[in-house]
C-alpha cells in the first residue's frame, strides 16, 4: 500500500514546496542531482512537468490504423522523464547505472542531470537556461544544433511554458528551501 502511494503524482503540481513537502524523498534526489551534475531543481521539476506531469509510468499515446488503437505505442518513451529505449540504454551503459529504472524519480532526475550535463559541455547551454535545456531534451543534441524546434511553432512554446514554470518553482524554492533541507534528513520518522 506504502509503494502506490508514493508512485502517485503530487497533489498540487504548481507549488515546488509543497510537492517537495508531500515527497521529501523527492526533494533529497533533485539535491543530489543538483550537487552531482549542476542542474537546478527547478529545471529539473520544469522538464518532468512538461514530460510526464510528475506520473511515474507515463507514456505515449497508442498508435492507430483507420482509427483503431493499436497495441503499440507511437514512441518507446517512458516514465516520468519520457525517455526513449535507445537514450536509456545510452544513459545506464555511459553511467553504469544498470539497475535504472524510468519510473523511479531519483533515476528520473539523474539522468535528467546527466543529460543536462552534456547539453552544457557539447552545445554550450546553460543548465539555467531550462528554455534551451528543453529544447535540446526535446529534440536530442542533434536535433538542437539543427534547429529543427524552428519549424515546431508548438515545441517553441513548451519550451517557453517550461521556461516559466522553472522561474515560478525557482522563485517558490527560495521562500522553502532551507526548511526542506532542514527536514529532509530525518524523513520518515
Amino acid at each position: 500500500m506504502l509503494a502506490s502511494c508514493a508512485t502517485t503524482p503530487p497533489s498540487n503540481v504548481e507549488n515546488a514546496c509543497r510537492i517537495f513537502r508531500e515527497k521529501p524523498d523527492w526533494f533529497d534526489a533533485s539535491l543530489d542531482v543538483e550537487q552531482k551534475y549542476g542542474l537546478p531543481i527547478q529545471v529539473q521539476l520544469a522538464i518532468m512537468r512538461q514530460e510526464s506531469s510528475f506520473k511515474h509510468d507515463a507514456a505515449p499515446p497508442r498508435d492507430t490504423f483507420l482509427g483503431i488503437p493499436m497495441w503499440w505505442r507511437v514512441s518507446s518513451a517512458y516514465g516520468y522523464a519520457q525517455v526513449k529505449d535507445g537514450t536509456w540504454d545510452w544513459y545506464k551503459d555511459k553511467t553504469g547505472n544498470w539497475g535504472a529504472d524510468r519510473d523511479e524519480y531519483d533515476d528520473a532526475v539523474d539522468f535528467m542531470g546527466w543529460y543536462a550535463d552534456i547539453s552544457q559541455r557539447t552545445l554550450g547551454i546553460s543548465k539555467w537556461d531550462a528554455y534551451n535545456q528543453y529544447l535540446a531534451y526535446h529534440e536530442g543534441h542533434t536535433g538542437w544544433k539543427q534547429k529543427t524546434y524552428n519549424s515546431k511553432g508548438w515545441l517553441v512554446e513548451v519550451a517557453r511554458k517550461v521556461d516559466a514554470n522553472a522561474r515560478m518553482y525557482g522563485e517558490q524554492l527560495r521562500g522553502c528551501r532551507s526548511r526542506l533541507k532542514s527536514s529532509s534528513w530525518w524523513w520518515p520518522f
